[in-house]
């Protein structure tokens, strides 16, 4: 038996489906984001540990395993969430029942994440539906997203998109602007195809052109996702996500975050002084893979050859540029006490 991912870095130009088969294959698929989207990487992560178990399901094995997915990605909360959830469980377990048991847990953890997207669909909706109904009757919602929070990076349906989906399939006019989202182009990548694919109405955008299109009146919410957003409601999500956030509060663009309750680290405080952020790979920046003329797929190089590059993944937006986190239960205030209203059993105090 094996876990089956789509490999994300071969999209939009093919669908492949990849096998993992052992634990270093899991930490391999979190850490090179053949799988990405803090959802994701949580159900990938407790998945991996499954795998883990079926060989090595000792103390030892179970740390090891722990250890191994934990050091994958840095800065996506739901990754040490979802391990330690896991392991919690598995630890006053006898070896010869951690296999069955960490089957059952990742599923259930997929299952939960399918679940809290709808709420977050359910609770998002209104908001598209109160815009359309200020607007002449046929005229289009413009959502501006970044990134990619859609089904490609949770279980299925997605965080971000969720609303977008919901009121598309509801029979409210929606066009999403969509980020390209460099480095590593998942807007228009992913979301993009996700788009395309569920016959939602979209323009690829430059990441630099939702200022402007926000000054010109084209743009009636910005939705993005989160990666980690923390007990005060700062929210880390991909780099470039800050920008949005400055330029939406300076042209009275309403800014939501959609937030699913396992992205939020109860025990942080200030986004800026503690979310680590992950620095990736140079190669991100510098290359960029598409489709030729002739049809065959190249990575070619976009930089001066020895530019030296800094390839910081991932920005914090301060809880005042954010009008409201879109959660599963609901939508509060990006503050402690407004998280504390829908997630009282888990704010601190």
């Amino acid at each position: 038996m094996a876990v089956e991912i789509i490999d994300q870095t071969r999209l939009p130009h093919a669908f492949v489906v990849v096998r993992l088969e052992t634990l270093d294959d899991a930490a391999q698929a979190i850490r090179a984001m053949l799988v990405r989207g803090a959802p994701l990487i949580g159900a990938t992560a407790a998945w991996g540990l499954w795998l883990a178990m079926r060989t090595e399901a000792s103390d030892l094995g179970l740390g090891r395993a722990h250890a191994t997915l934990l050091a994958t990605r840095p800065t996506a909360v739901n990754l040490r969430w979802a391990l330690d959830r896991v392991r919690a469980q598995l630890v006053g377990l006898p070896p010869a029942e951690r296999a069955a048991a960490s089957r059952k847990l990742a599923t259930a953890i997929c299952d939960e994440d399918v679940a809290i997207n709808r709420g977050i669909a359910a609770a998002g909706l209104p908001l598209i539906r109160a815009v359309a109904g200020r607007k002449p009757p046929g005229t289009p919602v413009n959502i501006l997203t970044h990134c990619n929070a859609g089904w490609l990076a949770t279980v299925d349906i997605g965080t971000a998109t969720a609303p977008i989906y919901a009121a598309h399939d509801a029979g409210v006019p929606v066009h999403v602007w969509v980020d390209e989202t460099r480095p590593r182009n998942q807007g228009a990548s992913l979301t993009a195809w996700e788009l395309l694919n569920h016959g939602v109405p979209h323009t690829v955008i430059a990441d630099n052109a939702g200022g402007h299109l926000m000054q010109r009146g084209e743009v009636d919410l910005v939705i993005v996702g989160t990666d980690r957003t923390t007990a005060t409601g700062d929210v880390c999500n991909k780099i470039g996500t800050y920008l949005k956030a400055l330029a939406a509060h300076d042209n009275a663009v309403p800014c939501y975050v959609a937030v699913p309750s396992p992205s939020i680290d109860w025990t942080l405080r200030d986004g800026l002084r503690e979310i680590p952020i992950e620095e990736r790979g140079a190669r991100e920046l510098s290359h960029l893979t598409g489709r030729l003329a002739d049809g065959s797929i190249a990575m070619v190089a976009l930089l001066p050859e020895g530019s030296p590059v800094a390839n910081p993944a991932f920005d914090v937006t301060p809880a005042r540029l954010i009008t409201g986190l879109i959660t599963e239960r609901g939508i509060c205030h990006a503050s402690a006490d407004g998280l504390r209203v829908l997630f009282p059993e888990k704010a601190p105090v």
